[in-house]
C-alpha cells in the first residue's frame, strides 16, 4: 500500500514536470518584413502564447457583447425618444384644446348672463381657435368641435346681419313726417316721401345707424348735403339736408359714430334730418328699424 502511495505521488511529479517543461518550452515566431529589412525572430514560451490568445479571446468577446449591448440600448433609446415627442405632442394638443374649451365655456357663460340679444350679439367674439387631435377623445372632442364650430357659424351670420342692419334712431328728435304718401310741405300736393324727417335742432350730430362705408358725402340740388352709408347685406341708410357732412368717401364708419350735423340745406323748410333706409334696392320704411324691430 505504501510503495502505490510512493509510485502515485512520483507519477504525478514527473507529469507535472513534463506538462511545465513542456508549458515553458519556447516557440519561434518569425516576422519577415517585405522592405529588405533583416528578418525578426521571437521566442515566446508557449505558456505565455497560449495565456495572450485566451486573454485574446475573452477581451474580444466581453468587447462583441459591449458593441451589441450598445446597439441595442441606442435602439431602446431612439424607440423611447420617439415616444416621448409622440405623447409630449398630443399632451401639448390636449392641453391647448382644454384650454380652448375652458374659454369657449367661460365666453359663452358671459353671453348668456347679458340677457338681452343686442348685447350678445355686440359682445359676441367669433374668433375661436384650437386643436382636437388627442386619440383618446377624438372622438368626443370631435363631437364637442362640430357643436361648438355650428354655434361659431351661427353667431358669425347672425352678428354680420346684426352689424349692418340699421338700428336707432340717427338724431334725437320728433318725427314730423312719415314714410309715405303725404302733403308735400312746399304745396306741390300729395307726393311719395322716401324716408322720415326727424325734427331736430341745427347742428345736432348725426349719428350712423350701423356699420358701414361711406358712398357719397356731397351736396345733392334737392336735398342738399347727403351722406350715404353702405352697410352690407343689402342695407344701406340716407342722411339729408345736413348743415355739414364730417365723413370722406370710402371712409368706414361705426354704428354711434357722428357723421354730419343736423342742417335745412336743400329743399327744405327748417331744420330736420330726412332719414331713408334702402334694401336690396328699394327704400322701405325706416319706422321699424329706429326700435330694433326690423332686426
Amino acid at each position: 500500500m505504501a510503495e502505490n502511495t510512493r509510485f502515485s505521488k512520483s507519477a504525478i511529479i514527473k507529469k507535472t514536470r513534463e506538462f511545465l517543461k513542456k508549458a515553458f518550452s519556447s516557440v519561434t515566431i518569425m516576422v519577415i518584413p517585405h522592405d529588405h529589412v533583416r528578418t525578426l525572430n521571437l521566442k515566446i514560451p508557449v505558456a505565455f502564447l497560449a495565456g495572450t490568445i485566451f486573454l485574446a479571446c475573452v477581451g474580444g468577446g466581453y468587447l462583441l457583447n459591449m458593441a451589441v449591448t450598445g446597439i441595442w440600448y441606442r435602439a431602446q433609446h431612439r424607440e423611447m425618444a420617439g415616444k416621448v415627442k409622440y405623447y409630449s405632442e398630443q399632451f401639448y394638443q390636449w392641453s391647448s384644446t382644454v384650454q380652448t374649451l375652458k374659454s369657449v365655456g367661460n365666453d359663452f357663460q358671459r353671453l348668456l348672463s347679458m340677457g338681452s340679444k343686442e348685447k350678445v350679439l355686440e359682445a359676441a367674439d367669433t374668433d375661436f381657435t384650437g386643436t382636437l387631435e388627442l386619440p383618446d377623445l377624438i372622438n368626443e372632442l370631435q363631437k364637442t368641435k362640430l357643436g361648438m364650430e355650428e354655434i361659431q357659424n351661427y353667431l358669425r351670420k347672425t352678428q354680420d346681419v346684426f352689424k349692418a342692419t340699421p338700428r336707432g334712431f340717427p338724431v334725437p328728435g320728433k318725427i314730423t313726417s312719415p314714410y309715405g304718401h303725404r302733403h308735400d310741405p312746399l304745396g306741390e300736393g300729395i307726393r311719395f316721401h322716401s324716408g322720415m324727417d326727424i325734427s331736430s335742432a341745427s347742428g345736432t350730430p348725426i349719428l350712423a345707424t350701423a356699420d358701414g362705408i361711406v358712398s357719397h358725402s356731397g351736396w345733392t340740388t334737392n336735398s342738399g348735403q347727403v351722406v350715404v352709408l353702405e352697410h352690407g347685406l343689402g342695407f344701406s341708410t340716407v342722411y339729408a339736408h345736413n348743415q355739414k357732412n364730417s365723413v370722406k368717401v370710402g371712409q368706414t364708419v361705426k354704428r354711434g359714430d357722428v357723421i354730419g350735423y343736423v342742417g335745412s340745406t336743400g329743399r327744405s323748410t327748417g331744420p330736420h334730418l330726412h332719414y331713408e333706409v334702402w334694401k336690396d334696392g328699394k327704400h322701405i320704411n325706416p319706422k321699424p328699424y329706429l326700435s330694433g324691430e326690423g332686426i
